[in-house]
């Protein structure tokens, strides 16, 4: 399976280069792409090797120069950077029109095995209150983290009057229908996600902690092993284990 590796350079993308080294997902990196223009290219655009897909994880300001390359060439593209704009979302949908196009807010298996535990949970307390909680280290640009909106978004399909809080301040009430998020940035924490769903008589906690980078550079890998299989369409982790 032949890779190009936009952001090769940042730490996830060193961390995708060193299992593909390694063999994992039988991955080639044919083309490295960074803005430093170490060890490879600068740009996208200057990209003459051909691949059967393009992993990004730079920055969603990438996402632009992405779309327009995937859709000149028809290289399907998983996106695996966070803190995406409506309007880069948007780009990405209109892409996926065209190519096949891999879109989560988190690479980890086991965050997706989250997402629907939460969801199940959230249904089947319905009179339960729900925060959630993420920890990152201290370098993150995005709060909420993207894997944290992606947990309130699945939650809200089954809780269709819910209402997004970002953070507590202040001397408000908690409303009943509220979802609220928290977000702390400290030391070099990878990422941890905890979603608290509680009533006057029984508490369920469900945690996921990343102990290692590596995690999400493997299931960027895996995630490409599975779109280059697939039609033009758009793809989220929950699409990739339903199909294991």
């Amino acid at each position: 399976m032949k890779i190009i590796l936009n952001g090769s350079n940042g730490r996830m993308g060193r961390e995708v280069i060193k299992l593909a080294e390694a063999g994992c997902r039988n991955a080639e990196i044919v083309a490295k792409v960074d803005i430093t223009g170490e060890d490879g290219y600068r740009h996208i655009s200057d990209v003459r090797e051909s691949a059967d897909c393009i992993v990004e994880f730079s920055s969603h300001l990438a996402a632009e120069e992405i779309c327009s390359y995937a859709k000149k060439s028809g290289t399907p593209v998983v996106f695996a950077s966070t803190g995406h704009t409506d309007e880069e979302k948007k780009k990405i949908e209109d892409l996926s029109r065209s190519v096949p196009v891999f879109f989560s807010a988190n690479m980890s298996v086991g965050v997706a095995l989250l997402v629907e535990l939460a969801k199940k949970t959230a249904a089947a307390m319905p009179d339960a209150d729900i925060e959630i909680v993420e920890v990152h280290h201290n370098g993150k640009l995005d709060a909420p983290s993207g894997t944290a909106l992606m947990l309130a978004d699945a939650i809200k399909q089954v809780r269709s009057n819910a209402r997004l809080v970002l953070g507590r301040s202040g001397h408000a009430r908690r409303e009943k229908n509220d979802i609220g998020i928290s977000s702390v940035r400290v030391g070099n924490i990878v990422g941890t996600h905890e979603v608290i769903v509680g009533t006057d008589t029984q508490t369920i906690t469900i945690k996921h902690e990343a102990h290692s980078r590596a995690l999400f550079a493997e299931g960027a890998l895996s995630a490409a092993e599975f779109l280059i299989k697939q039609p033009a369409g758009l793809y989220t982790m929950q699409d990739m284990i339903a199909g294991a």
